[in-house]
């Protein structure tokens, strides 16, 4: 989608404030503080942050599958479809149950692929099967059409020699394949909203690219509107339109690829940025994040991030940031922000990172 169309009529899911917790033997942890976050039809958003950030807690509840001890506190998860009179609907998924969810919207209108291939794929069973598997639930096909519908999406999904897959097995495939079979599974229902979690994580880098290329070529053709959940920058940078970056359960810092790669705000959006892998690199050391994120079971005072930022000010160990417009699409939850508060410049190593990558984008752009 071209980053200017974006209109209220195509919002597919609309989260607002959404707040959850888990109960634990050691107490409540809230794992989701606040989340407000749109996703627009034809459109890639990609949740990046690091690990215990609360990237997969929020896409679990949107597909229903939260673990059993978690808990929605408060919120709404708006999601707009239409239903099999071609009617327009919007429900608010935190007023369903999970079963509820599973049942109606998994797999027909809200897909997953997740990280490991092999975790989602019955070993037991073939793979044609468990293709033809959500058809034969979701959808009013006999044997027959399914089996088709199956056949097609393996073609489609870029495997080669479909009929022989089909009787397969999992354990008789490589780790790309198996994703590829994920992803046809997800497809099979012709799916709105496809979430990817770590999809390439398990996967070698030149699988990786391929399972990345074939996710895109889809996503445009069936015009499905996708969220990667990643801690992987430089596969944001080849997915994604708009970026939501995540801390502690909150997300810090939000726009469009350009604004989130080229002119980020939030210091923590610096640190993941500076901590990518750069070949051209004059330091022999990989820059990383200092300290550690902090634990959700105790309250939270202040900016979560403060302990871990340089350029913390004194209101930041006493009161939330609110999310400042800087312009465009990008939004930032940093007292930095603040017109009162003193200038401060991104990492000088930073600056020549960004600079550089202007100049590839700008290179790749002129072929």
């Amino acid at each position: 989608m071209s980053l200017e169309k974006r209109n209220k009529e195509d919002r597919v899911l609309s989260i607002r404030d959404l707040n959850i917790s888990f109960e634990t033997s050691a107490g409540q942890v809230n794992a989701i503080r606040g989340v407000r976050m749109d996703l627009f039809r034809g459109e890639t958003i990609a949740i990046v942050g690091e690990s215990g950030s609360g990237k997969s807690v929020t896409v679990k509840c949107i597909m229903g599958i939260l673990a059993s001890n978690g808990r929605i506190d408060s919120g709404k998860i708006d999601y707009t479809y239409f239903d099999e009179n071609g009617q327009k609907q919007t429900v608010d998924l935190t007023k369903m149950s999970q079963k509820e969810i599973r049942y109606k919207f998994n797999g027909k209108h809200i897909a997953m692929v997740f990280q490991d291939p092999m975790t989602s794929l019955d070993p037991t069973m073939q793979i044609g099967k468990q293709i033809m598997e959500p058809i034969l639930t979701h959808e009013k096909a006999t044997k027959e059409e399914a089996r088709e519908r199956a056949m097609k999406l393996l073609e489609e999904v870029g495997i080669e020699n479909p009929e022989k897959r089909f009787k397969e097995y999992p354990h008789q495939l490589s780790g790309g394949m198996r994703q590829r079979v994920v992803i046809a599974i997800a497809l099979a229902c012709n799916p709105d909203v496809l979430i990817c979690d770590e999809p390439t994580t398990a996967l070698d880098v030149t699988i990786q690219a391929k399972i990345l290329e074939l996710i895109k070529k889809l996503q445009i053709e069936h015009n499905i509107s996708v969220i990667y959940i990643t801690h992987d920058l430089g596969v944001v940078a080849k997915v994604a339109d708009y970026v939501d970056v995540m801390y502690a359960g909150r997300i810090i810092e939000k726009g469009d690829i350009n604004e989130i790669f080229y002119d980020p705000r939030h210091p923590y959006t610096w640190g993941l940025l500076a901590s990518m892998p750069d070949t051209d690199t004059r330091s022999t050391r990989l820059f990383a994040i200092p300290g550690t994120p902090p634990n959700l079971l105790e309250r939270i005072d202040g900016d979560a991030f403060a302990p871990r930022n340089p350029y913390a000010l004194a209101i930041d160990y006493k009161a939330e940031p609110p999310m400042y417009n800087v312009g465009g699409k990008h939004r930032v939850a940093s007292w930095l922000c603040d017109p009162r508060a003193p200038k401060v410049e991104m990492p000088e190593q930073l600056k020549e990172r960004i600079a550089k990558m202007r100049e590839e984008s700008k290179a790749y752009d002129d072929r």
